[in-house]
């Protein structure tokens, strides 16, 4: 086989197997070279999103969330259930069953769109050639007419607690643990921290979240945030917020921990500690020196809004370079670039980029949020709606949250879409169909939407932008 490639892609997540899987579809030959592995030791193709991440902490997320059911939501349904209990080899069995359906299901088309997969990790050299180094140690050089970098991104660690894989863990050690801690620390209120804290705390954990930032979910719109911190109070998540950790020690079988707030210094002693503080490009032995692509001060990989290096057929994308770090962005930014490069019309709209974290109730948004517009000095209007009016939502016992929708005040364009509540991880797309076409609040508000159904709390907010709401006083 011929070690000459159309597109040779550096990494297997999200973004470079849609990448590889789309410039397969367009006649290009294909290589892509990726090192993570799965729990049986062979190659696990996905990536961080499908081994580590959006996959199986969704397994958990919904397993825990039945069993959590059994006590706090079957009992109002008149269903009463005794001595409910989890079986944490069947619970984290199921999700490493899935996760392992999905990898091989990457692997499969792999095989049907004739990629050639190399096991190992990648290293770009000078002239578009790229050093394969095998999990065994061997190496050897393959070379394309395009190289596209995908090499995705890795936790980060705090350097006074560091990673131990045991007692400090990070995402992938958190969808791991072999007993329910009694006690768990999270260090960070983002997406993977409220999300695994949700996991466990469910399952009987008392759970801390020790945030430095002083605003809740500050990248979300405040009125969302607010009604979410509220809600995650009530499930039993002791959330910090303001917070600075200063220490982390292990001793024994606990870790004993320091932070700071404005109150002073506390000290508090949990069995495990998740720390999600965010994540960070992962670069490090991608490049070799005289590739001429360069890093930013962030350690991402910079490039134009073509996701093109500046270098003659090398291109990077996903949460290597600027921009949110999710699944879908990296998808929709590899497929581009497998377009570009075959001289069709590839584009990646990053302005209606949805957000969704899918605790309990989810949280979802895309677009703008009420305080950005108002230091942008753009004038806008506001709808509102409540799920706890909303029939269905009554019905499924899940009647939390609210849909805000914001429009700009002269023209009615749909400016940012902000939900918490059930099924909004789902709601949030005709929001985006509608911001991708330019849509105003009224175009979602004279669409006809089936009752009884969650989508009803879309179509009241739009209404209500104009005070037209007909379930709330306006």
């Amino acid at each position: 086989m011929s070690d000459k490639f159309d597109v040779i892609v550096i990494g297997g997540g999200p973004a470079g197997y849609h990448a590889a899987i789309r410039a397969a579809q367009l006649g290009l030959k294909t290589a892509v070279i990726d090192a993570f592995v799965g729990k049986d030791g062979k190659q696990a193709l996905g990536g961080t999103c499908l081994n580590v991440g959006c996959i199986p902490s969704k397994a958990l997320l919904d397993s825990s969330k039945q069993f959590y059911n059994i006590a706090h939501n079957l009992p109002v349904h008149g269903i009463t259930v005794e001595n409910a209990k989890v079986d944490l080899g069947t619970f984290i069995g199921r999700k490493d069953k899935i996760v392992k359906q999905f990898t091989g299901g990457v692997a499969q088309l792999f095989k049907a769109n004739k990629i050639t997969s190399y096991f190992g990790t990648g290293k770009l050299l000078k002239g578009n050639q790229v050093e394969i180094t095998g999990n065994d140690g061997s190496k050897q050089t393959i070379s394309a007419t395009n190289v596209i970098l995908a090499s995705g991104s890795v936790p980060i660690e705090l350097p006074f607690a560091k990673f131990d894989g045991k007692y400090i863990i990070d995402n992938a050690g958190a969808l791991d643990i072999n007993d329910v801690p009694k006690r768990l620390g999270v260090i960070g209120a983002g997406v993977i921290g409220l999300e695994l804290g949700s996991v466990w705390n469910r399952l009987g954990s008392e759970v801390t979240v020790i945030e430095a930032l002083p605003d809740f979910l500050g990248a979300a719109d405040a009125d969302i945030a607010k009604i979410a911190l509220k809600e995650f109070t009530k499930q039993g998540l002791a959330i910090k917020l303001g917070a600075k950790l200063a220490k982390a020690e292990v001793k024994g079988n606990e870790v004993h921990l320091t932070y700071t707030d404005k109150d002073g210094d506390h000290d508090l002693v949990v069995d495990k500690l998740l720390v999600a503080v965010g994540r960070r490009a992962y670069t490090a032995g991608l490049l070799a020196d005289d590739t001429g692509v360069k890093l930013d001060e962030r350690g991402r990989i910079v490039v134009d809004e073509h996701c093109h290096t500046g270098v003659d057929g090398v291109w990077a994308v996903g949460d290597a370079v600027r921009g949110p770090m999710l699944a879908h962005k990296g998808f929709e930014e590899g497929v581009a670039v497998a377009e570009w490069i075959a001289g069709k019309a590839g584009h990646v709209s990053y302005d209606t980029m949805p957000w969704v974290i899918y605790t309990e109730p989810e949280i979802a948004w895309v677009g703008k949020t009420e305080k950005e517009l108002k230091e942008a000095g753009v004038p806008y209007k506001v709808g509102t709606f409540p799920f706890a009016a909303i029939g269905r939502a009554v019905a499924m016992n899940e009647a939390v949250g609210q849909v805000k929708m914001i429009a700009h005040a002269e023209t009615d364009r749909i400016l940012g879409v902000h939900m918490v509540g059930p099924g909004v991880s789902e709601l949030i797309a005709e929001c985006v169909v509608a911001m991708e076409f330019k849509g105003s609040s009224e175009d979602l508000a004279r669409i006809v939407h089936a009752h009884p159904t969650l989508s009803e709390a879309v179509h009241e907010a739009a209404l209500s932008v104009d005070k037209r709401a007909i379930h709330k006083g306006n």
